[in-house]
């Protein structure tokens, strides 16, 4: 065969393969990137089995503040029902995941928060970044760190003239 026709033959296999895999990439980014929806929905409704079936059995959050949360105090907090929750949600149009290799995935998204702790309404809206590993049963939420409030991205009105 001559070297061009190889040439030909071999980025035409290139481009299957790299099809292939970016085929894939795109699944993997939709599967987890509604896995992390689906998170947030069970944290708002205090959902222990769903919350427990998604994160990874070694799972840490660290808050803007530096507090570290364990999955074991997660799940606590769940059943104890220690937070009523009328908003846990990403905002519409932020969420962004990225894939590193065939197995990390890190989704990132502003998370508005509207809830009651202890008597005190929580109203706040954080940036967070939530680390997903590939298991052997599937993806797993392992690591996520969320930012302290930010301000509400509605500008205020302007000033009358």
């Amino acid at each position: 065969m001559a070297p061009h026709g190889l040439t030909t033959i071999m980025a035409m296999a290139a481009g299957l393969v790299f099809g292939t895999a970016r085929a894939a990439g795109d699944e993997d980014s939709r599967i987890v990137g509604r896995l992390d929806v689906e998170f947030q929905a069970a944290v708002k409704a205090n959902d222990v089995s769903t919350i427990e079936r998604i994160l990874h059995p070694d799972m840490i959050l660290i808050l803007g503040n530096g507090t570290v949360v364990t999955r074991t105090q997660l799940l606590q907090e769940a059943r104890e029902q220690r937070i009523n929750y009328q908003q846990q949600d990403e905002v519409p149009g932020t969420q962004t995941v990225r894939l590193y290799g065939g197995d990390t995935a890190v989704v990132t998204a502003l998370l508005w928060v509207k809830a009651v702790r202890n008597g005190t309404l929580l109203d706040k809206r954080v940036w967070f970044s939530d680390v997903y590993l590939r298991t052997a049963s599937g993806w797993r939420y392992a690591f996520g760190q969320a930012s302290l409030n930010v301000p509400d991205p509605t500008p205020p009105a302007a000033a009358p003239k």
